[in-house]
């Protein structure tokens, strides 16, 4: 047997046998070219025997996530890894125990989910998929609901801004991003066709089949498709309490007309035009239904024939060049939602109907002596036309240009490194009925410092100048309409360090981050939902005053995980000295949140379980006892085992979510479900 047959059969049967890391596979690799090189160096003269093939390598992924090391920007990362062995399905269920963030949920499966960080609300957390931002119709919120992780490579979660030398000028104005890559798809040697097919079910109907598609069409065309379909009725037992104390008289109710399916495809194009030059492109489609149950009280216990219909595409496109000194983007996309909202009972009957367009550029280059230098600039034209109850004669058409502009300087050197930019603001609307339309500019700045006290240490400091303009659904949407609402002006403040540590003979290793941050922000739109998830109450608060801490802990010895997070937030309304709510805490927002994670794998059956714990929090502007929730516990636990297949691989997972049955509330009336189960399968070939 010739050393080249004896190459191609070794990797074969890696191919064919093993499961491991890109890291492994190289360094499999590498060993057998020594190999072939050792034995044609040899005077065995056996590789004269056949004819010398070139043999297709075997690829490692290029995409990296944000660093949560060398970065002035306290940054979370949850990768595919750490997706697939918590069992994690929607965006949502990635970011809850992300540290320092409050994830509000109206309850079940298709309850809106909406995040928040550090007190500054949800509309300060731009949401971006690939890097392009998301923007979202209904009720102006990103519903993190409507997003699935089949397809995802990694989460990342940046406060202030992520740090990385191309972003949109959009994410340069946000207070906090959070990001979800699609991941490129992999290939070993000879095989261009990857298929993934799953399924889950659980409690309450609920089901979910998914489909993932892998094709190589040549060395440099990649293809993923990914489609999904999710469905539960939503009908659970819950705890109904007469009075704000859990402490007294409570029955046990079902939920009812809670039902909800959704059906989503994702199509993706990976081409590498040539090394260092290549262009994504990624289509789009979800379309669900919901049916909301309503606020539960003690003589309501649930509002039904509240419903809405949701449709969402979109388009856009990633074009990347990158070279020794410099580096550009450029980026497109297009999208179109519709949204329905029926009640029956109040015969109202709201159609929403959005198309945006947005373009973005970046750039940035080298200019030597350890300094850099970035540009970007955004535009976007978004119109929104909504149609009401045509008894009352309402009609609102608005459309909304954006400019966003960024520049920005670095300098590194050695341990020290320095970041500072200056963003430029420009918003205007037009409304078809009004002749006296808002605009809104504004210059904002960034800086920060980061300095490595050690190899294993390092400490940063940002202050960053955030503007937010009222978005469409907090100033035209029907029945909602306080053409006074101003925009809010956050300053952000952050001071922290990182340590790493590792200990190469007990395979320990791990990080701890600690930070604390101030923000102050004038004229904070606060949120509420009103007698439906559907409208919602908005008004400015004055001036608002937050102060807190964040620290995590992630520890890896041997086959044993274990990550922990606790958050202080204290978010105090500062608006009126004279006010029976001044300095009170700002409603839904914990003073005490945390969580722990823990996953033992072995090759038994890996074990994971979690912990979400919440204190109480106010429903009201006034801290008092009646407008209290109290605090809660959620524990989930999970197993999951893989087998390897003559023709692919075979995972089996089961978990209980909410194991003691918890029972609380996110968001006042609308309780959160109890115990409830999943089990799925998935089969790779």
């Amino acid at each position: 047997m010739s050393i080249v047959s004896l190459y191609c059969k070794v990797s074969f049967i890696v191919r064919q046998r093993l499961r491991p890391s890109a890291r492994l596979l190289l360094t499999v690799r590498h060993f057998l070219r020594a190999l072939l090189l050792a034995a044609g160096l040899a005077p065995l003269g056996l590789a004269a025997q056949d004819t010398v093939r070139t043999l297709d390598e075997v690829e490692v992924s290029t995409q990296r996530a944000p660093s949560t090391v060398n970065t002035a920007a306290p940054t979370q990362v949850m990768d595919v890894k750490k997706i697939e062995a918590q069992g994690a399905m929607l965006l949502s269920d990635a970011v809850k125990q992300m540290a320092g963030v409050t994830l509000k949920d109206y309850g079940g499966v298709g309850g809106i989910k909406t995040v928040s960080a550090r007190g500054l609300g949800s509309q300060f957390s731009a949401v971006t998929l690939d890097g392009v931002p998301v923007n979202d119709a209904q009720n102006g919120q990103v519903d993190l609901g409507r997003y699935l992780l089949g397809n995802a490579a990694y989460v990342s979660f940046s406060q202030g801004q992520e740090q990385a030398p191309l972003l949109p000028a959009r994410a340069y104005a946000a207070g906090n991003t959070l990001n979800m890559e699609t991941a490129e798809p992999q290939f070993w040697p000879g095989e261009h066709t990857k298929i993934k097919a799953g399924a889950e079910c659980g409690s309450f109907g609920h089901l979910s089949p998914t489909l993932m598609w892998e094709q190589r069409w040549s060395r440099k065309l990649k293809s993923t498709f990914w489609a999904n379909y999710l469905r539960s009725k939503g009908d659970y037992p819950f705890t109904l309490y007469y009075t704000p104390s859990h402490r007294d008289s409570s029955s046990v109710e079902r939920r009812t007309h809670s039902a909800v399916w959704m059906a989503s495809a994702d199509g993706n194009l990976f081409h590498t035009i040539a090394p260092g030059n290549t262009i994504v492109t990624k289509v789009h489609y979800m379309r669900g239904f919901h049916e909301f149950p309503g606020s539960v009280t003690l003589h309501s216990v649930a509002v039904s024939g509240q419903e809405s219909h949701e449709e969402m595409a979109f388009a856009q496109t990633r074009w990347r060049v990158e070279r020794e000194r410099w580096q550009a983007q450029l980026m497109g996309k297009a999208s179109l939602n519709n949204d329905i909202y029926d009640d029956t009972e109040r015969k109202t009957h709201d159609t929403y109907r959005q198309r945006e367009a947005y373009l973005s550029g970046s750039w940035h280059t080298t200019l030597g002596r350890g300094f850099a230098m970035s540009l970007a600039a955004d535009a976007s034209l978004a119109h929104l036309g909504s149609h009401h109850n045509t008894a009352l004669n309402h009609h609102t058409d608005v459309t909304r240009s954006n400019l966003a502009a960024v520049a920005e300087m670095v300098y590194s050197r050695k341990r020290l490194s320095v970041r500072g930019n200056l963003l430029y603001t420009s918003i205007g609307d037009r409304i078809a009925d009004i002749d006296s339309t808002p605009a809104y500019r504004r210059l904002t700045p960034f800086v920060s410092l980061m300095y490595k006290l050690g190899d294993a240490t390092t400490a940063r400091l940002f202050y960053k100048q955030s503007y937010r303009v009222p978005t469409f659904g907090e100033l035209y949407y029907y029945q909602l309409i306080p053409w006074d609402l101003r925009p809010e002006l956050a300053n952000q403040v952050n001071i922290g360090v990182t340590q790493l540590f590792a200990a190469d003979s007990t395979a320990f290793s791990g990080q701890l981050t600690l930070d604390a941050y101030y923000n102050r922000v004038k004229d904070k739109i606060v949120a509420k939902p009103t007698g439906s998830m559907y409208y919602w109450s908005m008004e400015n608060f004055g001036l608002v005053d937050i102060y807190g801490v964040d620290a995590t802990a992630d520890v890896q010895i041997a086959q044993l995980s274990v990550r922990v997070n606790y958050s202080f937030q204290a978010a105090l309304n500062h608006t009126d000295p004279n006010s029976r709510t001044y300095g009170h805490q700002i409603v839904y927002t914990p003073r005490h949140s945390g969580g722990a994670n823990l996953r033992w794998e072995n090759s038994w059956v890996n074990i994971g379980t979690a912990a979400i714990v919440v204190g109480h929090r106010y429903f009201g502007h006034q801290n008092s006892a009646d407008n209290r929730l109290p605090a809660y516990c959620d524990i989930s636990l999970s197993a999951d085992r893989s087998f390897d297949l003559k023709l692919g691989t075979l995972t089996l997972r089961a978990s209980v979510q909410n194991l003691l049955d918890t029972q609380y509330e996110i968001i006042a009336t609308y309780p959160m479900m109890g115990r409830n189960w999943k089990i799925g399968a998935i089969y790779e070939f």
